[in-house]
């Protein structure tokens, strides 16, 4: 029995070449490592990972432990998804770390109460006229500050033609040092309560997910998400077909630092303090969310829900290493094997989708 058939227009449909949706290869290396984790600590804890084996929930799931999972990748996942468009275009942004740190001490400054405990806040950057301020005077400024990262980004690397890695990279150094620089490395604490409430309980995770289901409908079924696969895919002929390529790449980039700004925001109202070093290495964790997630390096591949289970796989793995009581050591040789894998395996997908072809 022949394996094609007639299709539209006398073309033929060779079922060989049928792909599974990357998502679901990525979904399925999500749930074999939850069983690796579930077969080693039957073994070594005697106990669950993520299942109650105590009867001391309402659900078979260790609830507390699933929430632990979500919300520590909650944050980084917000980044995640700006980083994943970058990449898409065959893009890099070395910069979302430091763009956190830059903008939690900018964003906390107006953020901040007026009194402590009776008297005057000790650690009130700016006078009377920046305390007690409504709670959306410092998320519009959190906002602007990775935006106006993300708009130099987006002018070094799509006017200026500064290979990415280059441009992001001196942002990244950049941004460090205006976070160093803000309050001479000393702490911003105290914000209002309004502030508090952004980052309370679950509310990174509502807005993680909340996020990746609006750039998940904005990537597949609009405009500006076609755009960014076909430039990720072949800029010379995305500049062919009438696209501004370097207005989209721009705003790509904005979108990305607006979404680290935000990360920023809900950071220092989940910790009640902004820090110089806070988001350090929060890009590289995102750059692997996505290309764990499969997000080609290459550009024009991937997806936003396939970030979000690299996302997932990051945190089981996580909360996997400290549920055995392994060192993080272990844990970071795990994802570095991990992700020179998924490059590995893309590279082998690509070559063999190109010879099917």
């Amino acid at each position: 029995m022949s394996d094609q058939s007639d299709g539209t227009g006398g073309l033929t449909f060779d079922k060989s070449k049928k792909n599974w949706p990357n998502e679901l290869n990525v979904f399925g290396a999500f749930v074999l490592i939850i069983v690796i984790f579930e077969v080693l600590g039957a073994i070594y804890m005697q106990q669950s990972l993520l299942f109650d084996t105590r009867d001391r929930f309402d659900s078979i799931f260790n609830e507390a432990r699933l929430r632990i999972i979500i919300i520590q990748v909650a944050i980084i996942g917000i980044i995640a998804i700006g980083v994943t468009q970058v990449i898409i275009t065959a893009g890099i942004d070395l910069s979302s770390g430091s763009v956190v740190g830059a903008t939690a001490m900018v964003a906390m400054s107006f953020a901040q109460v007026a009194e402590v405990n009776g008297g005057p806040n000790p650690k009130a950057i700016f006078g009377e006229w920046a305390l007690d301020l409504p709670v959306l005077v410092p998320v519009v400024v959190g906002l602007t500050v990775g935006l106006l990262a993300g708009t130099v980004n987006g002018i070094l690397v799509a006017f200026a033609r500064i290979p990415p890695f280059i441009a992001t990279l001196g942002m990244m150094l950049f941004a460090r040092g205006v976070a160093q620089w803000w309050s001479l490395g000393n702490p911003v604490s105290f914000p209002t309560e309004g502030y508090a409430k952004i980052g309370a309980g679950m509310m990174p995770v509502v807005i993680f997910l909340s996020l990746a289901l609006l750039f998940h409908f904005i990537m597949n079924y609009t405009v500006y998400g076609k755009h960014t696969y076909a430039i990720g895919s072949n800029e010379a002929a995305a500049r062919m077909s009438g696209i501004n390529v370097p207005r989209h790449l721009m705003l790509v980039y904005m979108i990305a630092g607006m979404l680290a700004g935000l990360a920023a925001v809900i950071l220092t109202s989940k910790n009640l303090t902004a820090q110089s070093g806070m988001g350090l290495s929060y890009e590289l964790e995102a750059i692997a969310m996505a290309v764990i997630g499969g997000v080609s390096l290459f550009g024009g591949r991937g997806s936003i829900i396939g970030t979000v289970i690299g996302a997932l796989i990051i945190g089981v793995i996580t909360s996997g290493f400290t549920f055995l009581r392994l060192g993080a050591f272990y844990q970071e040789m795990v994802l570095g094997c991990i992700i020179v894998g998924a490059v590995a395996l893309d590279q082998y997908q690509q070559k063999r989708s190109a010879a099917r072809a």
